[in-house]
């Protein structure tokens, strides 16, 4: 899963539990679902396990900055820099959202599909919510 530095779902990838991360970051990338903007420089913020040449390659050759963070460099940062914003703990919020959809947070769907197509809902469900507190 990709999302923006408001906890936006951007993409959204189905693959088996045996699967790690890393070796999925190229289909996350071109699964994104908007137009990325041309103008501003995109970063894109991981942890540890995006941590190589072989994934640093890849979001460079889709135009991003990597920054690949080790496990508790955020938590020193945040200590020693004064107005240091985390960005790594977005991705774990939007865990947390997805979980809150009791229907995905134990897979009982048979098809690949089908679990998609829920994801997809919660996803959309997630963006509305945001996009209420923005603008309502």
């Amino acid at each position: 899963m990709l999302v923006d530095e408001r906890g936006i779902p951007l993409s959204i990838v189905v693959t088996g539990a045996n699967r790690h991360d890393v070796s999925q970051l190229e289909a996350v990338l071109d699964a994104i679902v908007i137009v990325r903007p041309e103008e501003t420089e995109q970063h894109l913020c991981a942890d540890k396990g995006y941590h190589g040449d072989p994934a640093r390659r890849t979001m460079e050759d889709r135009n991003y900055t990597p920054h690949v963070k080790k496990r508790g460099e955020e938590i020193e940062a945040k200590k020693s820099i004064p107005g240091y914003k985390p960005r790594r703990w977005i991705v774990e919020v939007v865990h947390s959202w997805f979980n809150r959809f009791r229907k995905l947070l134990v897979r009982y769907e048979k098809l690949r599909e089908t679990h998609e197509a829920l994801l997809h809902l919660a996803a959309a469900i997630i963006c509305w919510r945001k996009i209420g507190v923005i603008y309502g």
